[in-house]
């Protein structure tokens, strides 16, 4: 949210995001991938990093080949680390390094994917004590048994 005055503006990039990510859960992911990367488009490489690692992070998601969907998760890390990214972005390290380390999983690269683990693991100090804190906290705790760590 941007802030105006006393009042919260609502960003009107995050906005259309989240209609974009809502069709998607509904069921419609080629819509949700075309939409998202019409909004890539219209950001660009230089946009806003907080709009560019959302968008990388949703397109993610909506992609149908395991290589595919890791590019964009590395895409979301590298926006989130890039600097001058907004401090914001470094609450989202545990949820992006957690991407990452399924992705690797789908690829059969253990070692990277436990990597990536750990490093979803060592950031989630950072998490607040929520439903979205403790859902990263299960999804770890899901992969570290599903790699038998």
């Amino acid at each position: 949210m941007a802030e105006r005055g006393d009042e919260a503006a609502p960003d009107a990039v995050l906005t259309r995001i989240g209609q974009v990510v809502m069709l998607h859960h509904g069921g419609d992911r080629e819509e949700a991938r075309s939409r998202l990367l019409d909004l890539w488009a219209e950001i660009g490489e230089a946009g806003d990093a907080l709009h560019r690692c959302t968008l990388a992070h949703y397109l993610a998601d909506t992609q149908d080949e395991p290589e595919a969907e890791l590019a964009w998760d590395l895409r979301a890390l590298s926006v989130a680390e890039e600097r001058g990214a907004p401090p914001s972005l470094r609450g989202l390290f545990p949820s992006l390094h957690l991407n990452l380390a399924a992705d690797y999983v789908k690829l059969g690269r253990e070692e990277a994917a436990r990597s990536h683990l750990r490093r979803a693991r060592d950031a989630a100090g950072t998490l607040a004590d929520d439903g979205y804190g403790d859902g990263v906290w299960a999804a770890i705790g899901r992969l570290e048994s599903r790699l038998g760590d």
